[in-house]
Parts: C-alpha cells; sequence; structure tokens
C-alpha cells in the first residue's frame, strides 16, 4: 500500500471519528478542518521536527494568554484569518460602515462619558476633536446610539498593556443625540507596534515583517432595531497603510484630520466622521 493511500485511508477513519454527530454545522466545519489540516501535512511531507516546532509554538503562544494579554488573538490577526473571518460575517449592506477586526486590547467596561467630553485621561500629544453622526442607510439620525471607542496612548500602549496609565486611559463610551450626533475629544492617535516579545513576535521576524499598526482608532457602533458595526478609523497617509501588520485596513475607513481654525474649540486637530448602520 502505497504512503498515500495509507494516509487517505487514515484520514477516512478520522474523518467517520469526529463528523457523524447531530449537529450538521459541526459536521460539516470538523471535516473540512480535518481534510485541510491532514492534506497541509501530505502536500508539504511534512518532518516530525517541523511539526514539533509547530507544537512548541502553540504552546508558547497560549501561555503567552496572561491577563489581558491574548497572543491567539494576535495570531490570527497577524495570519490575516482574523479579517478574513471579518470579510464572510460582515458584508458591506446598503452604504453601511465597512468593519474591521476587534483587535487583541479591547476591554468591554469602558467607562460612559457625556457627549463632547473627553477619552484621554493621562498622555501628551496633539489635541482632536471627533464629531459626526450616526445614521441609518437611508439617511435617518439614530438617537441614542452608543459608540464605545478605544485608541492607544502616545507612548504606543493601550492602557491595558501598561500599568503606569490610568486603568481607561483612551476608552470611553457615549450615547447620540437626539440628531443622531456625537463629539468627543482625545489625543490624535500615532502608529505603533503589536507586541513582539512572544511567539508572534518571532513570527513576524522570521518572516522579515515589520510589527507596524498604521494609526487607527477602534470603535464598536450599535443602536436597537440595527446592525452593530466594529470598525476602525485609520489616519490616511500613514507610512504603514500599505503593510498593516495584521491586514485590517480598508479604503472606505481611511479617514483626513483637519488642522482646527476655530480658536473656541481649543484642539489642534478636527475630524467630521458620520457613521452608517445597516437596518
Amino acid at each position: 500500500m502505497t504512503q498515500f493511500n495509507s494516509n487517505q485511508l487514515l484520514l477516512d477513519q478520522v474523518i467517520a471519528a469526529y463528523s457523524r454527530t447531530d449537529n450538521e454545522r459541526w459536521n460539516t466545519v470538523i471535516e473540512s478542518l480535518l481534510r485541510h489540516l491532514h492534506g497541509f501535512a501530505n502536500e508539504v511531507e511534512l518532518r516530525p521536527e517541523e511539526w514539533w516546532m509547530a507544537i512548541d509554538f502553540l504552546t508558547r503562544t497560549g501561555q503567552s494568554c496572561v491577563g489581558p494579554r491574548q497572543e491567539f488573538i494576535l495570531l490570527s490577526d497577524a495570519l490575516g484569518l482574523s479579517s478574513a473571518v471579518d470579510n464572510l460575517n460582515n458584508a458591506t449592506m446598503g452604504g453601511a460602515t465597512e468593519s474591521a477586526v476587534t483587535g487583541p486590547f479591547y476591554a468591554p467596561h469602558s467607562p460612559h462619558i457625556e457627549n463632547g467630553g473627553s477619552i484621554a485621561l493621562a498622555g501628551e500629544g496633539e489635541t482632536v476633536l471627533i464629531r459626526g453622526r450616526v445614521l441609518a442607510t437611508d439617511g435617518k439620525p439614530i438617537a441614542g446610539a452608543e459608540l464605545d471607542i478605544w485608541h492607544t496612548s502616545p507612548n504606543q500602549l493601550y492602557a491595558v498593556q501598561d500599568k503606569n496609565q490610568p486603568e481607561m486611559n483612551f476608552r470611553g463610551k457615549l450615547r447620540t443625540t437626539a440628531d443622531g450626533g456625537f463629539a468627543f475629544r482625545t489625543i490624535k492617535p500615532i502608529a505603533y507596534p503589536v507586541p513582539v516579545d512572544g511567539p508572534v513576535g518571532q513570527l513576524l521576524g522570521k518572516a522579515g515583517r515589520h510589527p507596524m499598526r498604521p494609526a487607527h482608532i477602534h470603535f464598536i457602533v450599535s443602536a436597537e432595531g440595527y446592525r452593530s458595526v466594529t470598525t476602525q478609523l485609520f489616519t490616511r497617509g500613514d507610512e504603514y497603510i500599505g503593510s498593516d501588520a495584521v491586514f485590517g485596513v480598508k479604503d472606505s475607513l481611511l479617514i483626513d484630520y483637519q488642522r482646527n481654525t476655530d480658536r473656541s474649540l481649543a484642539v489642534d486637530w478636527l475630524l467630521e466622521h458620520d457613521f452608517v448602520l445597516a437596518g
């Protein structure tokens, strides 16, 4: 019996062992996973030392998931898998705002702030006022929509990474006014590196890839009766726009900050941007 036939019989046995449940979706997913996994091993004629290297890499990835750090999410992001799943499940609907990956640094319990308030608790940099409206795809303003916002500090770290920052620095939630309007103040975001002191950093180094993400702000925008969107706004012209370490940039999410000329606003920059939700 040839090696191929032997492995085909093995694969048939493995699939039969795992894909005969009463959950059809499970059966579909597990069978495809097993076919691709075994197919990969056969295609590259995987060597034992290479497989043990992969096991060691995955083991260290799990061991790096300590506290708020989620190395497996970072791995999924760096391999482009997070963006692939996002694209599969969040096709743009009738002009609605496009989605983008959540990333590994989201914290669900950000504090609520007043509309027009600041999410900058510490850190120095160029100040910015970000304002706009949340609209339905038919142009109707959505009152009471929630914006959940987060981005890095000027030291290139999220608050969850940095014990020297206030716990909820550059994070906040606010609700839109009756006309769908929102506004908040912060410090203009800058490009930053994903963590490189773990297995994902080693993977990037092995591939000769830089760890940088272009400057961006994360948002989750939601409202009752509408499909929520998790997205990011990227600074147009950032040097890493074309080589984002996690493949998250989409053209529709590029934004332009304008130098503020209204002294009454007391900020360096102004960004006007609307979010659109599908029903």
